[in-house]
């Protein structure tokens, strides 16, 4: 059995905000450990503590107590800057709303995080930015605005933006909130392909059957984990994709038999 190091090792984290003189835990002691190469779904009602759970595993907020290992690196006691270092080298991120920009084109959207890149690596952000679009597919649309592309598209632009800086771990919070029900199964297909390729994903979703595409899945409610299990019938969003293009085959096909 290969060894596999831990990308997240998060103990007894607390995170208490204060209103006034109340004080409100989002998050009540929380371990968890996730490995290379897993595809996790965290899951929980609103309220439930997992949205701040995200936020500090991606370095954009801190515990107010407890311990966080990110990728062999203690993240807890970090300043701002540090966070933000940490945050450009080591993560990438994908939201429900794509949040690109939409005056820019695909390729200009994809090369971003890389002209923020403080290492003083000099690189061919346009090359790579190419690739990571090459990688999800859109090879061919480099120089399309997300005006011109379909949610799904918009994603994966989005998903190349978060690879583009070779990332440790990728964090998508509701990544099919805006797409339709065939959408949702090619980005999730994308997800599984990258997750194969090696890339360890958080995804964070409401909904049962996108969290069945993950390896494993952790329920968050009351701020803390209440359920951490292995998927045990895992879907293939490729098989899931070709099922989906069989049926429509079909309708048309009757279709046109009607006629």
């Amino acid at each position: 059995m290969k060894h596999t190091h831990s990308v997240i090792t998060v103990s007894g984290v607390k995170k208490v905000y204060r209103m006034g003189s109340n004080e409100v835990f989002a998050l009540r002691g929380v371990d968890l450990d996730v490995a290379a190469g897993e595809m996790i779904a965290v899951m929980g009602s609103s309220g439930s503590g997992k949205s701040t759970l995200m936020n500090i595993l991606g370095c954009l907020d801190v515990p107010s107590e407890g311990r966080y290992v990110l990728d062999g690196v203690r993240v807890d006691g970090m300043s701002r800057n540090q966070l933000a270092d940490l945050r450009n080298q080591k993560l990438g991120f994908v939201f429900q709303g794509f949040n690109l920009l939409a005056r820019t084109s695909a390729l200009d959207n994809v090369e971003l995080p890389l002209l923020y890149d403080r290492t003083g690596q000099k690189r061919d952000t346009k090359a790579l930015a190419a690739q990571a679009l090459a990688r999800v597919g859109l090879g061919e649309r480099l120089d399309h605005h997300p005006s011109e592309l379909s949610g799904g598209q918009q994603q994966r632009v989005a998903i190349a933006r978060a690879l583009v800086t070779s990332p440790t771990l990728l964090l998508a919070d509701e990544p099919t909130g805006n797409l339709d029900s065939r959408m949702t199964v090619e980005v999730m297909a994308l997800f599984q392909e990258l997750n194969e390729q090696g890339i360890t994903i958080l995804l964070v979703t409401h909904e049962p059957e996108v969290a069945q595409y993950a390896k494993r899945i952790v329920v968050v409610r009351d701020g803390r984990i209440v359920r951490d299990h292995a998927v045990a019938d895992r879907h293939d969003a490729a098989a899931d994709l070709r099922a989906l293009d069989e049926e429509q085959a079909k309708q048309e096909q009757q279709l046109e038999e009607a006629a």
